[in-house]
């Protein structure tokens, strides 16, 4: 049986029972009183600067059936209040989430699909859903939540499901482990390894010892890593006798291979062998970041027997989720790329190479500060400003401190056509009056610049009638 019971989480987490049903059934869990639904499990959760643990009430009187807290004293009175609810107390509610959510790992024996990477988890992880349920029912990671929080409470919505693709983030060593300890996973997926969260971690070689944190998760994985990246192609020479791996690539020979690629503006196709036959692949993304993500999500099909015809489905019907490559065409004629989510260098290069197959737009990059880099910082971003200029975008925008540099960068090459906003709100002003018919504009900063909502804001037919 895959249900979890209150007497189990009281024994898994060395919990109290304050009060309440030992054999009731936990079926959905909560950290978030303002979405609690009727009979959910509430865990109080500690950040930075709130107790979770403090609206236990507030949980309560919105249809909860449990609290789970720490460091709260039950009146008598409270009790008696609540008689007909279950409340229990641990010694540390995110320890308490980390043991509930192995526990309820540990009952289903389905096929656990884990992603790690540098760049592209995210779309990573959706297409390789997409494949991966049309065989069996599968729940993914939802958004972002792919932290030390959000990667529990997705293996806690576990119910029928028949496999789980899981996304793994990090900042820091430890944090993979950490994760990887939580969800077990058969199949361990490297997308790349690039300078996201450099800063924290000093080196490239550093990012890469932490992504392969994620193979302590199980004895034997099957591990899945893209056999372009530098770092990793490196790691496959050296450790292909001591792991089970499959590859994927376009540049180097792998076990799935990318050929005659024709990339378009809005999708491209390619060729690849599965299972023993050629096959055209058609992806609804451009890109060519988006073939890597295609060429993946075909090794984890045939690892997991998936047939050829469902594979190929799989990929055609696959959606991007929101502010990550985004793409919108307004009434105007005008297109607007949104992705704004995240950014580094790598994803910065990948998004400039897919603007630049838009040959008959006129091109514009509005980008912002990539953070997290610490001492490699202007590097970078100088290096963003030749890919601006090698990938013949027509006006560059910048606004951000550190974006200066994409600029300077771009202008040194001889790039004219450069503007850098003091505000977010000149942008707009500017854009409203700048932008016409068969423009393409890309919104691109790490999230923490909060250029999507730029991106929002133009895609809006209110914002077209706006006077400035």
């Amino acid at each position: 049986m895959n249900d979890l019971y209150i007497k189990e989480l009281i024994e898994v987490t060395e919990g109290q029972m304050i009060i309440g049903n030992m054999e009731l059934k936990c079926e959905n869990f909560s950290k978030d009183t303002r979405q609690i639904k009727e009979n959910d499990i509430y865990i109080g959760i500690k950040g930075n600067s709130f107790d979770g643990s403090e609206f236990w009430e507030e949980a309560l009187k919105k249809g909860a059936s449990c609290v789970i807290i720490e460091n709260i004293e039950i009146t008598e009175e409270q009790k008696q209040k609540y008689k007909n609810k279950t409340i229990i107390k641990v010694k540390n509610t995110l320890e308490a989430l980390y043991k509930i959510a192995r526990l309820k790992r540990e009952k289903y024996k389905i096929p656990v699909i884990a992603i790690t990477g540098s760049v592209g988890k995210t779309s990573t992880k959706d297409i390789i859903a997409k494949v991966v349920s049309q065989k069996y029912l599968t729940l993914k990671t939802e958004g972002n939540n792919n932290n030390n929080i959000g990667l529990p409470f997705t293996i806690l919505k576990l119910k029928k499901h028949e496999a789980l693709v899981i996304e793994m983030g990090m900042n820091h060593f430890g944090e993979i482990s950490l994760l990887t300890s939580i969800a077990k996973p058969d199949i361990c997926i490297i997308t790349n390894i690039g300078t996201s969260h450099i800063g924290n971690l000093g080196s490239r070689e550093n990012i890469l010892k932490a992504k392969l944190e994620i193979l302590e998760g199980t004895k034997n994985p099957k591990v899945i890593i893209n056999n372009d990246n530098d770092l990793l192609h490196n790691w496959y020479i050296e450790n292909k006798n001591n792991f089970n791996i499959k590859t994927y690539g376009i540049k180097n020979k792998s076990n799935y291979n990318a050929e005659k690629i024709e990339l378009n503006g809005d999708s491209s196709k390619f060729i690849c062998e599965i299972n023993g036959k050629r096959e055209e692949i058609k992806v609804p993304v451009g890109g060519e970041h988006f073939i890597l993500n295609s060429l993946c999500a075909i090794t984890v099909g045939t690892v997991l027997e998936i047939d050829s015809k469902d594979i190929k489905e799989g990929i055609e019907k696959f959606e991007l989720t929101q502010k990550r490559m985004d793409i919108k065409q307004l009434e105007n004629g005008i297109k607007v790329i949104n992705d704004a989510y995240n950014a580094s260098f790598e994803s910065m290069k990948a998004t400039l190479e897919y603007l630049s197959e838009f040959k008959d737009n006129r091109k514009i990059a509005v980008l912002g500060d990539m953070l997290e880099l610490g001492e490699y910082s202007e590097d970078l971003h100088r290096k963003v400003g030749i890919e601006v200029v090698k990938n013949k975008i027509d006006l560059l925008i910048c606004y951000g401190d550190n974006s200066k540099n994409i600029a300077k960068e771009a202008r040194k090459l001889g790039m004219e056509h450069i503007l850098q906003f003091d505000n977010k709100q000149q942008i707009l002003e500017f854009l409203k009056q700048d932008l016409k018919k068969g423009d393409i504009v890309l919104f691109k900063a790490s999230n923490g610049m909060k250029f999507f909502e730029l991106a929002n804001e133009i895609e809006k037919k209110e914002f077209w009638d706006k006077t400035y």
